[in-house]
């Protein structure tokens, strides 16, 4: 564990997977919420850091400002916890639709900055050099490394591996229309949008990069997202090309392959049967 130097008052708190958590004064006097962890990789917070500077710069959703950084710390300003409301449903579906729109540079991490390391979920790492197009970003940064650390751990069967492979070789078929690169969260699930004490979102925990935005969309409804009003309101601001519909479990696909890594059991079989809808 390492907190800022004078932090005092710590209460350990819920804080995910595999950080512990905690909520603390800093010697200048604010609140903040800390996470630490001894074997954090090297620039893994920094990256997080600059992954929630990034999708605060459109100013379309908040993200909490960042008090103090360590190698094995982030400290980022306390938010007071709270159930989302109405007005923060439709602002969460606004605002996703003005910061994909706010794009990025390209498909991938950033160059010349803390994005344009290794993409972390939970306790995976996976490339994030940019591609020069999305499927290829896609199916060359993330489906199939996955599939490779599948068959080393065995996580999925032989079936699902070739299946997985199958999508790959014919990805470009699957992705639909070209769209620009968006600036993506990377990690949407509901667990990492917070409301705040007056009802309204933050998102937190970012696994950002320039990717396809069907693919944060299509993992917050895979996890529970707060409404149905919030895709609805986003299609009133960005509406997505016909038969987005068809590809949402192409999209969530990804984070499926994550969890039966990390987590195993249903998640398995539900990654096999989408992985085998899309091979063909």
């Amino acid at each position: 564990m390492s907190l800022p130097a004078g932090a005092s008052e710590a209460r350990r708190i819920g804080g995910g997977d595999i950080n512990e958590a905690f909520h603390v004064v800093l010697a200048d006097g604010r609140e903040a919420f800390v996470k630490t962890r001894g074997d954090a990789a090297p620039g893994e917070y920094q990256a997080e850091a600059a992954g929630l500077r990034w999708l605060a710069e459109p100013a379309a959703l908040r993200t909490p400002r960042v008090l103090d950084l360590g190698e094995d710390y982030l400290a980022l300003e306390w938010i007071a916890p709270g159930r989302l409301d109405g007005v923060g449903v439709e602002e969460l579906g606004y605002g996703l639709a003005r910061t994909h729109a706010a794009g990025a540079p390209r498909f991938g991490g950033l160059d010349g900055s803390d994005l344009d390391g290794a993409a972390r979920f939970g306790s995976l790492q996976l490339p994030n050099e940019p591609a020069p197009d999305w499927p290829t970003f896609y199916a060359e940064r993330r489906l199939r490394p996955l599939a490779w650390i599948a068959r080393e751990r065995g996580a999925l069967s032989a079936q699902g591996i070739r299946a997985v492979e199958g999508v790959c070789e014919h990805i470009s078929e699957l992705t639909g229309p070209p769209e620009p690169p968006a600036r993506l969260h990377g990690d949407l699930w509901s667990g990492n949008v917070m409301a705040d004490a007056e009802g309204r979102p933050w998102l937190i925990d970012p696994s950002a990069y320039g990717g396809h935005r069907e693919g944060d969309l299509a993992m917050l409804r895979l996890f529970g997202a707060p409404s149905e009003r919030v895709f609805s309101s986003y299609q009133e601001l960005a509406p997505l090309a016909d038969g987005w519909r068809e590809r949402v479990e192409l999209y969530q696909l990804l984070p499926l392959l994550v969890h039966a890594l990390l987590f195993g059991g249903s998640y398995r079989a539900a990654a096999e049967r989408v992985a085998e809808r899309y091979a063909g």
